[in-house]
């Protein structure tokens, strides 16, 4: 099916050009950052150009593909493609190679009342491991790239810039409808009735849904409230103005989930310190690796959580009744192919066994990942997303290790990102731009912690001074 006009198309032709200027024009870590961000906010949802033998290009492909092209072949550096431990190698084995396991223990058609799904071929598998690598080519970029706190800063920088400019829009949406995608792009891309809230609406741009502008919101929101706290001088009072802006228009994108974590990030942020930081981004990591297993053992406390939303709206109390029932379905049809998944072609789905219709949505990136690809494909997702976390934290308890406050805020939005996945499939390409970054800086910091230090240079005494002649 194809989506959008000549415009949508047009653009995802010359982003590569885009790119180029970027890492022409800009240091490599500054030009990664606008390239995958860029991308993300400004190319059309949905719209694609389907090649034979070859992934989808689209706006999170093409942005990603084209950052590799420069470092590749105009910038001519080496990239290391595996982490240094054994654990990075094996999650990001698996998370790759994977998808073949997938195709081999689905290769049977799946029945339903009116037909069939198809089996999987081995075609699939080889379209499907080159749509893995690539998921996984902004971790491998910004561990190379974006390793440093100056790197870091330069993120929450970008974040702030392109909030200032993206609100633009997305005011206008939240005032007129979310009409903008279809002035440009000629289409929208998804259900204008989940955009209306409140009685009014909310924004979403060119990105796939307003919970994921919601999201973007979030992070510049708490990008600026870093770099306010982190300022000095002229700048402190400029942060602070953007930081109230930025949350007001966090206010506007009327998303709940993304204004809880908002309120839960300012405290901490304003309250915390370095290590507390760390520590509450992988305590994030850990309660998202968690969740399935609680869910599983039916240890989540629905009712009590179902209360609460009830106390905000009824409106909400439905639509997370909605989503539990949906995960309830999907798990136990998932625990019928629990290490490898059901693949693609819906078969991931619960069908009814007398219409055939189509019972549930998956909404949440763990229940997807868990019903395409089984627990392995889960653990290797989600394993990659939260190494970077606990690797930080554990050396970020280490005596006399310092970490950035930069360092610390990239954490916060990945640890947040990770828990949102749970309810939503907010993973998009700088998510993993995100953990790269961390994952390069928590190995540089265990490669510093190993080497020995350098003994002092002995220099030459310097010469005594004469005595002063007083006269």
């Amino acid at each position: 099916m194809q989506f959008g006009n000549i415009i949508a198309y047009l653009m995802l032709l010359i982003w590569p050009l885009v790119t180029f200027v970027l890492f022409r024009r800009l240091t490599p870590d500054k030009a990664l950052i606008w390239t995958i961000l860029g991308g993300y906010l400004l190319l059309p949802p949905l719209a694609k150009i389907d090649l034979p033998a070859v992934p989808d290009l689209d706006k999170f492909s093409i942005p990603t593909l084209s950052a590799l092209v420069m470092v590749l072949f105009v910038r001519q550096e080496r990239l290391a493609i595996l982490p240094p431990t054994f654990l990075g190698k094996a999650l990001m084995a698996l998370f790759i190679l994977g998808a073949f396991a997938t195709v081999l223990t689905n290769t049977q058609p799946f029945p339903l009342a009116t037909g069939q799904l198809p089996g999987m071929r081995l075609y699939d598998s080889v379209a499907a491991v080159p749509n893995q690598f690539i998921a996984l080519l902004p971790l491998i970029l910004g561990r190379r790239y974006l390793a440093t706190p100056e790197a870091m800063r330069n993120i929450a920088v970008a974040l702030v810039v392109a909030g200032l400019f993206y609100s633009i829009p997305m005011l206008i949406e939240v005032r007129l409808s979310p009409q903008i995608n279809v002035w440009v792009y000629g289409f929208f891309q998804h259900d204008f009735i989940q955009m209306i809230r409140q009685g009014g609406f909310r924004p979403i741009v060119f990105l796939p849904h307003g919970l994921w502008a919601a999201f973007f919101a979030l992070m510049c929101y708490v990008s600026a409230l870093m770099l306010a706290r982190c300022a000095s001088g002229k700048e402190r009072p400029r942060l602070i103005a953007a930081t109230v802006y930025l949350g007001l228009l966090l206010v506007a994108c009327k998303s709940v989930g993304p204004l809880a974590y908002g309120v839960v990030l300012s405290g901490i942020i304003l309250l915390a310190g370095r290590r507390g930081m760390v520590l509450a981004a992988a305590a994030m990591a850990l309660l998202a690796i968690s969740y399935p297993l609680l869910r599983g053992a039916h240890l989540v406390p629905i009712d009590t959580l179902l209360a609460f939303a009830e106390s905000i709206s009824p409106e909400r109390a439905q639509s997370l009744g909605f989503r539990f029932d949906n995960e309830e379905m999907l798990l136990d049809h998932a625990s019928q192919q629990a290490l490898f998944g059901w693949g693609g072609y819906g078969r991931n789905h619960v069908y009814d066994a007398v219409t055939g219709k189509l019972l549930t949505i998956s909404d949440g990136a763990w229940i997807i990942a868990m019903g395409v690809s089984g627990w392995l494909g889960f653990i290797a997702q989600f394993g990659l997303l939260a190494l970077p976390l606990f690797a930080l934290a554990k050396q970020g308890l280490r005596r006399g290790v310092e970490i950035s406050p930069y360092v610390c805020l990239v954490a916060l939005i990945l640890g947040t990102n990770m828990v949102d996945l749970l309810p939503n499939a907010t993973l998009i390409p700088f998510t993993w731009l995100l953990a790269g970054a961390l994952l390069g800086h928590a190995e540089a910091l265990a490669l510093a912690r190993r080497q020995p230090a350098a003994p002092p240079v002995a220099t030459a005494a310097a010469p005594a001074r004469p005595p002063r002649t007083v006269l």
